[in-house]
């Protein structure tokens, strides 16, 4: 059994939330010396495509959380978006922290801020798995068998008739979705100060 395997699954998020946080300020520090190196249209569309791809992961993520919410640990959820994809909500996160590296108008940046969300996420899913399969057994192999890890595939789709919602979580994941808009403001700062000559840019990047 690996290191992070033996940790419990509250101290597992806690370590990721951690790594998360201190990866995404060495890319925005990162961000704070660097440039688009494409031209203002190139800039701008992909600022675009990125805030479109935060207000998909914002609404994705609530959305999700009206199924997960407070039944991780209880039961193995398989309707609607979890019929398609096991981590639907990371899968949405990986959009959102796309886009808010797509901010600096920097494809590169970009893909960096994907690909740290994407590994941090990795490795907490391997912990997750793990416990579900430890408390679940045989029903949550099933369901791994026939669903993606992150997918999705959608001619799994099923749904459910009715849902008990727990408004607590719908909350506090529609807060949490709401944090991937503050990129906007920041990077759009970034750029106006590189503009004036505040900050120095050492290094353009595609």
């Amino acid at each position: 059994m690996s290191a992070i395997q033996g940790l419990d699954l509250q101290t597992v998020q806690r370590i990721r939330k951690g790594v998360l946080f201190l990866g995404l300020m060495g890319v925005i520090a990162m961000a704070l010396v660097t440039a688009s190196l494409g031209n203002h249209a190139f800039h701008e569309g992909i600022e675009a495509v990125g805030l479109g791809l935060i207000i998909v992961c914002i609404v994705g993520r609530a959305w999700c959380s009206l199924y997960i919410g407070g039944r991780k640990k209880a039961e193995i959820v398989d309707r609607g978006p979890y019929s398609v994809s096991r981590n639907p909500l990371y899968v949405f996160s990986f959009m959102g922290a796309f886009g808010m590296g797509a901010q600096t108008g920097s494809l590169t940046v970009a893909m960096l801020f994907l690909l740290l969300t994407y590994v941090v996420f990795y490795f907490t899913v391997k912990r997750e798995e793990a416990w579900l399969a430890g408390q679940f057994g045989q029903v949550y192999a099933d369901y791994c068998a026939r669903t993606p890890r992150f997918g999705p595939d959608f001619s799994k789709w099923r749904d459910a008739e009715a849902l008990d919602v727990r408004p607590r979580f719908f909350l506090l994941t529609l807060r949490d979705g709401l944090m991937f808009l503050v990129a906007i403001p920041l990077f759009e700062a970034v750029e106006a100060m590189q503009n004036v000559g505040w900050l120095a840019t050492v290094l353009r990047l595609p």
